[in-house]
């Protein structure tokens, strides 16, 4: 899953030229923009209508519209993210507003986490800046230095229960509550969480007032889990998979981890339109300022980015068990393999 370097470039030298190549991709469509927004929103909205009228009809009927309706609520995410690398309008200001609204839905304090995730793009591969915006992944080494409340600490954390079913309504239902990471960074990032929070608050009040208790435990927090759990999933397997890029120091660089740390997830044609392109996500840390409907556009142009970083489904689920970064095989290896090393 790695890419060959063109002809007469150094390793270096060719992620650097392609990401001057994708240049000429980063200029968005207003209309086009304006569309994928509401081509997301209105099904999402004509779902949460449809979810609330089924109760009536069955409790387990109005649970299945709003599981389904958690991948409009992950495009709205995409878009929201887009808004925050400045890639989805011309106009800064409006998207910033858009990005801001969004996060009302996708309970994401918009600032907060535009700045964290901004810290992930630049430190990304880096083993001497880990801990915000990323999963976080030991060295082999690292993880035998460690005592025994340590490893059994890690072990949980990376376990798939805590990664993919407890760690996601975690992160956006509780951990989004409050500007971690941020909480030193300024009065801005404060009001960014709080603002979402009194609005998010105001929404819950809202649907107790209009329809009691049910619709907040059947449409409006299984919405929110089944959105949130599919946006951990991606963000893992977009990174945690086995030639995956890790650096120290000087040797680090941020194209190379952009490019070669970043996975192409190849999704059915339903899946990738859900996810908002997400999955050619190579191509995103290389030029985060892509709109992601024009990332097919580079796959389309570019075969050798449309065959690099290619992590299939069944592919994906392996990357479950890979939990630490051998530094000497330069790749991601799971506890047995590393107790085999010992």
């Amino acid at each position: 899953m790695t890419i060959d370097t063109e002809a007469g470039l150094s390793r270096q030298e060719s992620a650097k030229a392609w990401v001057l190549k994708l240049a000429r991709y980063r200029e968005p469509s207003t209309w086009r923009s304006v569309y994928e927004l509401l081509v997301t929103l209105v099904p999402f909205a004509f779902l949460w209508v449809l979810a609330w009228a089924a109760m009536d009809v069955s409790p387990w009927l109005s649970l299945a519209i709003a599981v389904l309706n958690g991948g409009f609520l992950v495009r709205l995410f995409i878009i929201q993210h887009d808004c925050g690398h400045a890639s989805y309008l011309p106009n800064r200001r409006a998207q910033d507003w858009l990005g801001r609204a969004l996060g009302v839905l996708t309970v994401t304090p918009y600032d907060v986490w535009k700045r964290t995730h901004s810290i992930h793009h630049s430190h990304h591969g880096n083993l001497d800046h880990r801990g915000i915006g990323d999963v976080m992944t030991l060295t082999v080494e690292e993880y035998r230095a460690k005592g025994f409340w340590g490893r059994l600490g890690y072990r949980l954390y990376r376990h798939p229960v805590v990664l993919f079913v407890l760690g996601p309504s975690y992160l956006f239902i509780l951990q989004n509550r409050l500007p971690i990471g941020l909480m030193t960074s300024g009065w801005r990032y404060w009001v960014s969480a709080m603002g979402t929070n009194a609005f998010v608050a105001m929404t819950v009040a809202l649907i107790l007032w209009l329809g009691g208790v049910m619709p907040l435990l059947l449409i409006y927090i299984p919405t929110l889990v089944i959105g949130a759990t599919i946006g951990v999933w991606l963000f893992y397997v977009q990174h945690q998979f086995e030639e995956t890029h890790w650096e120290k120091g000087e040797a680090w660089q941020v194209h190379d981890a952009a490019l070669e740390g970043s996975s192409h997830y190849v999704l059915p044609a339903p899946l990738q339109w859900i996810t908002g392109n997400i999955g050619v996500h190579h191509v995103h840390h290389l030029y985060s300022r892509i709109p992601f409907y024009r990332l097919t556009e580079v796959l389309r142009d570019h075969a050798t980015l449309a065959q690099a970083q290619r992590l299939s489904v069944r592919e994906s689920l392996a990357c479950v068990k890979l939990n630490l970064w051998d530094e000497k095989a330069r790749k991601l290896i799971s506890f047995r393999d590393a107790a085999a090393q010992a």
